[in-house]
């Protein structure tokens, strides 16, 4: 007989999962209505409200963020999974390294371990919806007790869930759209970046780590090294309404094959999950390729890189497409049209929010169950994937002499391999190889090591494929770029070894090189970029700085030949249409110790420029947006109109009293159509079937004699985009493409066009000059070796 006591102690009973506080309960309202935005500090305590509800989950902070937010992490699985996260580790650990776990052992661990799974959401901060499926997702994993897909993955899989890698970022787009809700501008994006620094590039930094949200989840990536790392992102709304791997050609070589075909596995089975479900307009392998390491660091680590990509609304706030405004022109396929990779085409209909947080949430099902059914599979290839790493025959080391030109960006290239798990040795003593001989205290890179090929793609030469449209059509467009050669970047002697050979080698985490040159004492050598942080400081300690006018060096206290260098007032332009460019520079100022303001278009055009300002810094940015910017009723009207007229005799005044402006890229077009600049731009009306530079690293030679190329060697290299190149008179040449042999590492067709042309000018105007870098001497925060061009130019005014 059942009692009322009874009553009383079976509801204390009750499992957990009846506290687990609902989304709504929470924010207020469901998750994915129209109209409504999470904040980051609410959705960092749901979760935290989670872990305290369900032995399901545990919360981790990673770190914090540019603005200083917390950036978290939950982890999800069984609760007896999640009572042995510790031996699940180990086990990951073991079978990261084959080569201090035998096969027999290796067996074992793969039926005992299991599958790490990681999600990572919203780095793209406008693309809204991932952050809202990780709260619905959570929800679901830890109270649908009956869901039978759900108990398979919490006893097989653990979860690793990123509810957003750019908290900065949600805040930033929830508070324009409220703002905005409602209004001509409703659904817009910010008139500012949406990461602090670096904007949309937040997922190009995978190699480099300048960003500490990057830093930040490739930790936790290295301390437990996931199988599968899935990526949620959106797109534009007028072709598919959602893509899946396989992805398109090209393929890095230096990806694992298994790896590559987990993807094409992984990525089938969503499409399938979807069209099951009922989901229309799913694309694959299509527009996305998997070529570059900058947005995959997990495919050099083991584990297999997923993408989805879902079309977008306009923020949360819905919209209604067309059949007429479908696109019938996307790389790899016809979103009009259906055919093998897209076999359903979407053609018209309301989209919402709600909409792309079903598609991805069925997605998300899909990798976890597939993952967790072949558990022991994804494990015995990850096994295996590492293996290859140590088998890895050529080639067989990469050596870094123990003397560099340029000692400070040798450190920061083995600082980021090292941060990136690869093991670097140092000799005790000489050794040859390759036929060379090398010092002691050179660094060895050698390839018989788990995650080999990260190292390999970072150091070598990257020979992109000549894919086209159609046989002798226009070139396949890159999703991203094609090079990335960190020692061509960097400006560092790197020795690529194919045959074994001996040397005493001791295993080194701190990282320290030799000028190969001779100094005078007591002299910062104008060839090591991080002369100039010692540079920056000694200003900010009011003190001067003296520069050899014929080496470039820095001193301390002057003397015969020396010049007094002042800290630069530097201007940094900041356009209403938000310019990565801009991000990065501001990035590297701040980084190297600069003072700066950031100048937006009145201050600009109120003129007075040279009372306050040295120097000016536009950088890359489209001449049009620069001079037009917004148009009139796009946004808001205090972030409309662009420099103008008023903006360009403000500039031509600063440049004749005195002042250097400096142009970065294709900002230079500003300088030759806007201000009078003599110089011809070749590349202007050739069509990309006879030129291509899609993010290409191409050979240069400097004018040593400038005071821009100070500390610099005479042949460089320079990263190009389809950078403009110049015929200009001979006296304002600073930088040359040669006479052939131009590509350096990438991608380039047409180098007839670049042949004895300009890439960087020194222009005098009035008093003043303009610089005209055919290039982004500080891309994306990795070509060091360029920094002190830009340098250089910031004291160029003294």
């Amino acid at each position: 007989m059942i009692t009322r006591l009874h009553i009383v102690l079976l509801l204390l009973l009750v499992p957990a999962v009846a506290a687990v506080p609902t989304p709504a309960s929470h924010f207020g309202h469901k998750i994915g209505v129209d109209n409504e935005l999470l904040d980051w500090d609410r959705v960092v305590t749901y979760f935290q409200a989670l872990e305290k509800s369900s032995d399901r989950i545990r919360f981790k902070e990673l770190g914090k963020t540019a603005e200083g937010r917390p950036q978290i992490a939950v982890t999800i699985s069984s609760p007896a999974n999640i009572k042995n996260l510790d031996h699940y580790l180990d086990i990951q650990r073991r079978l990261a390294d084959p080569r201090r776990t035998p096969p027999a052992d290796a067996a074992r661990l793969v039926n005992e371990g299991k599958v790490i799974v990681m999600i990572t959401c919203s780095i793209h901060a406008t693309e809204v919806a991932s952050t809202h499926t990780a709260v619905e997702f959570a929800y679901r994993l830890l109270t649908e007790d009956n869901n039978p897909k759900f108990k398979t993955i919490l006893d097989n899989a653990i979860l690793l869930l990123e509810p957003s890698q750019n908290p900065d970022g949600v805040d930033i787009v929830t508070r324009w759209y409220r703002k905005t809700r409602g209004t001509s501008w409703d659904g817009t994006a910010p008139p500012e970046l949406y990461h602090k620094y670096v904007g949309h590039d937040d997922n190009r930094d995978w190699y480099i780590f300048t960003q500490p949200e990057t830093r930040n989840t490739a930790s936790i990536e290295n301390i437990w090294h996931p199988q599968i790392v899935y990526d949620v992102h959106q797109m534009g709304p007028n072709t598919a309404r959602i893509f899946v791997p396989p992805w398109m050609d090209p393929v890095d070589p230096n990806i694992d094959p298994i790896l590559a075909s987990i993807c094409n596995m992984i990525g089938t089975g969503m499409a399938v999950d979807l069209a099951a479900a009922g989901k229309t307009g799913i694309a694959m392998n299509a527009m996305y390729d998997f070529w570059s390491p900058a947005r995959q660091y997990q495919a050099y680590h083991g584990g297999a890189r997923i993408l989805t990509e879902s079309a977008s609304a306009k923020l949360a706030t819905p919209i209604t497409i067309t059949p007429e405004q479908i696109s019938d022109n996307a790389l790899g396929y016809n979103p009009r049209q259906r055919s093998w990779n897209y076999l359903v085409p979407w053609m018209a209909g309301e989209w919402h929010l709600r909409d792309i947080i079903d598609y991805q949430s069925i997605a998300w099902e899909s990798l976890l169950y597939q993952a967790a059914v072949r558990r022991s599979d994804m494990l015995r290839y990850f096994y295996e994937i590492n293996k290859h790493g140590v088998e890895r025959a050529s080639p067989y080391a990469f050596v870094v002499p123990a003397a560099q030109h340029d000692p400070g960006a040798a450190r920061k290239m083995l600082e980021t391999l090292a941060f990136g798990d690869i093991e670097i040795d140092r000799s005790s003593d000489t050794f040859t190889a390759g036929g060379k001989q090398y010092a002691a205290g050179s660094y060895v890179i050698r390839m018989q090591q788990p995650f080999s090929g990260w190292a390999k793609t970072l150091l070598e030469r990257q020979n992109y494929p000549d894919l086209r449209l159609y046989p002798g059509g226009p070139p396949k467009r890159p999703y991203d770029v094609t090079a990335q050669t960190l020692p061509l970047q960097m400006g560092v002697d790197v020795g690529t070894i194919d045959q074994k050979f001996e040397a005493s080698l001791k295993p080194a985490t701190q990282f320290s090189f030799e000028l190969n040159h001779p100094m005078p004492a007591g002299a910062l050598a104008a060839s090591d970029v991080y002369s100039w942080k010692e540079v920056t400081k000694i200003w900010k300690a009011g003190r001067p700085v003296y520069r050899d006018t014929a080496s470039g060096d820095f001193f301390k206290a002057a003397a015969n030949g020396r010049k007094t260098i002042p800290p630069p007032r530097i201007g940094l332009y900041k356009s209403f249409v938000p310019s990565m460019d801009e991000g990065w520079t501001r990035w590297l100022l701040e980084d190297f110790g600069f003072g700066f303001t950031s100048l937006v278009n009145g201050e600009i055009q109120g003129g007075g420029l040279k009372q306050r300002f040295d120097v000016i810094v536009i950088p890359d940015q489209a001449r049009q947006t620069i001079v037009q910017g917004h148009r009139a009723g796009s946004m808001p009207p205090e972030y409309c109109g662009g420099l103008g007229d008023k903006g360009a005799t403000a500039l031509k005044e600063f440049v004749e009293q005195g002042g250097t402006l400096i142009l970065f890229n294709h900002a230079s077009d500003y300088a030759t159509q806007d201000l009078g600049v003599n110089a011809r731009n070749v590349l202007r009306a050739v069509e990309t079937r006879d030129f291509y530079s899609p993010g290409s690293l191409l050979s240069v030679t400097l004018d040593t004699k400038s005071a821009l190329a100070y500390g610099m060697p005479g042949e460089i290299t320079l990263w190009s985009e389809q950078s403009p190149t110049w015929e200009a008179p001979e006296s304002q040449v600073v930088a040359r493409y040669p006479a052939k042999g131009v590509l350096a590492s990438g991608w380039l067709l047409g180098e007839k066009y670049l042949t004895g042309k300009a890439a960087l000018l020194d222009v005098p105007m009035g008093g003043g000059r303009i610089i005209m870098f055919g290039m982004r001497p500080q891309y994306r925060g990795q070509s060091y070796q360029n920094f002190k061009l830009f340098f250089n130019a910031l004291v160029y005014h003294g």
